[in-house]
């Protein structure tokens, strides 16, 4: 009975969820199909051969944190379906995977909206033979559907905060068991950490395990790297990146620079392409010296295109390694707003000392150990442009002191080493999971 009621209600409210959809996409609705048939589990092509394993990334951080994971798969020869909710997930897996759907090895999807006809078509045109979704994305008939097709589901690197565990309680304050029976319906739940692990259990998990977190195992491209290097020591001036920034940051950042008087050059990263635009234009009205970096990334002399200029608007998708590499310093933003956060993983695998808000609640064990480790800071400010500030006068003061900021780098590096092997763990789950799932079976004559 929940799950109808809650089956009825999203069918009432679909209209105002997609509206969100169509707020959040901006001038790139195009590129987020809100209306495709995919959404609704209509596929033009049909899946040929063997059934495939399927992983959900729902957005781009979870499609970075998955490549690792689907590298194995593909090595082992399997084929992946590989699905995704926003469209920069979308991008950015055609972008990491770009050879293997050439070859037929990897297909790409919307996942269908949370309606029990069209998880059913999802589940009868694809028939995986294994579901995994990648940190969260729990869905009540997506889970329902994939028990009745007899798909075993699988929730890895699952991140489950303070405010996701509260969120859940309270839907079920409403819909009785809905959600205590959705998350009793995973086969196998592999968390990242022990709180995580806890609050899972606490809303009806089963079956819990505590591997890691996958972007732990980011498989960075060496070139990029190397570029990105190579491209500071020519510019032969400090660097700071304020990275993934996230809605209502921009202009916090843009504020913050003003009042900043630094030789250092900034590289500013809204985490979204339709906000390219909109901070271009606050930092015009700001007065600040900017360029965007596709007029730049292709210069062999940026030295000198760079002459009198205090910010580089990085208005590119997919180019965040050699923004890291190229860094002295990075700001890992989505953390002065309440979002919870972005990962500050993938800048400390550089060596790139990282500096947060106050907002981490999506990498609170994250942030905690590398700021005890010595490798980020975190601003603890209720007030966003105050903390916006001062992790601008931080970054330039760590600038100052490039011994310590070495050795910044040094455990930066360190932590990210003493962390890895989410992947192996995971697969190893899974492959019991099978094993196990394969002694339980009928006999086929």
């Amino acid at each position: 009975m929940p799950l109808i009621i809650y089956t009825i209600l999203l069918r009432l409210a679909a209209p105002l969820l997609w509206a969100y959809m169509f707020v959040r996409a901006r001038g790139a609705a195009s590129t987020w199909q809100i209306f495709s048939a995919e959404r609704f589990g209509f596929y033009a092509l049909p899946w040929d051969g063997e059934a495939p394993v399927w992983v959900h990334a729902v957005s781009l951080g979870e499609t970075r944190a998955a490549q690792t994971l689907i590298l194995q798969f593909l090595a082992r020869g399997e084929r992946v379906l590989l699905t995704h909710m926003t469209a920069t997930g979308r991008a950015e897996g055609a972008r990491l995977f770009a050879a293997e759907i050439s070859a037929g090895r990897l297909r790409q999807q919307w996942i269908p909206y949370d309606f029990s006809g069209a998880t059913q078509k999802f589940f009868q045109h694809y028939r995986p033979r294994l579901g995994i979704l990648i940190e969260r994305e729990v869905w009540p008939n997506l889970i329902e559907q994939a028990q009745l097709a007899a798909v075993p589901m699988v929730l890895a690197s699952a991140r489950f905060s303070e405010k996701s565990y509260k969120q859940v309680k309270q839907i079920d304050k409403v819909f009785l068991t809905l959600m205590r029976d959705t998350y009793a319906g995973i086969d196998l739940t592999l968390a990242q950490t022990e709180d995580d692990a806890t609050r899972l259990y606490e809303v009806g998990a089963l079956n819990i395990h505590v591997v890691g977190n996958l972007k732990f195992d980011v498989s960075l491209p060496a070139l990029a790297v190397d570029a990105g290097r190579a491209w500071r020591m020519r510019l032969n001036r400090p660097v700071i990146s304020i990275a993934s920034t996230r809605e209502g940051e921009d202009t916090l950042f843009v504020q913050a620079l003003a009042r900043q008087e630094s030789p250092a050059l900034f590289l500013l990263i809204p985490r979204h392409p339709q906000r390219f635009d909109e901070t271009a234009a606050l930092l015009e009205q700001a007065g600040i010296a900017t360029l965007r970096w596709s007029a730049l990334r292709h210069n062999t002399e940026p030295e000198q295109m760079l002459a009198g200029i205090k910010v580089v608007l990085c208005d590119t998708l997919g180019e965040m390694p050699f923004f890291y590499a190229a860094s002295d310093v990075a700001i890992v933003a989505g953390s002065f707003v309440p979002v919870g956060g972005q990962n500050l993983i993938e800048a400390c695998a550089l060596g790139t000392p990282v500096i947060v808000g106050p907002h981490t609640y999506n990498f609170s064990e994250a942030v905690a150990n590398a700021v005890e480790i010595g490798a980020a800071a975190q601003i603890q400010s209720s007030d966003p442009l105050d903390a916006a500030q001062r992790a601008v006068s931080m970054a330039v003061f760590w600038l100052q002191d490039q011994q310590a900021l070495s050795e910044k780098s040094r455990l930066a590096r360190e932590w990210v080493a003493q962390h890895t092997g989410a992947t192996a763990r995971i697969l190893q789950q899974i492959t019991e999971l099978e094993a196990a799932r394969a002694q339980t079976l009928p006999t086929q004559h």
